[in-house]
């Protein structure tokens, strides 16, 4: 979903009893987030973008790695699925590729972290 009043709508997506949705998340600076902080559970999974894919700038490891953790201050390990914010067809292979690498190698860093947390 991108660009919606998400808060405003959670409790319809939660009857939507779907398996996972993805929300804009990067340009909003994870306020789209925040009725997570605020006590609602959702069980399904969810994936908030990582990288604002309207930008041409390619995210460092360390910026992903930012934003995942703040979603992990607010989502469980479980739910949560690492992706790009919508709209990778509007950018050139030359800017997807290195973007979409850093966020791979960065989730699978991330997991094996937890794992070893465990």
């Amino acid at each position: 979903m991108c660009y919606t009043n998400f808060n405003d709508i959670i409790h319809s997506i939660i009857n939507m009893d779907a398996d996972v949705i993805t929300i804009e998340n990067s340009k909003s600076n994870q306020k789209l987030l925040s009725v997570f902080r605020e006590g609602v559970k959702y069980g399904a999974g969810i994936g908030p973008g990582v990288d604002d894919i309207h930008s041409p700038k390619i995210p460092s490891t360390e910026e992903i790695a930012y934003r995942i953790n703040k979603m992990l201050s607010v989502l469980e390990t479980d739910i949560l699925w690492v992706n790009p914010d919508c709209d990778l067809k509007t950018r050139k292979y030359t800017e997807v590729k290195p973007a979409l690498s850093n966020m791979v190698a960065v989730a699978k860093l991330l997991r094996t972290q937890l794992a070893n947390a465990k």
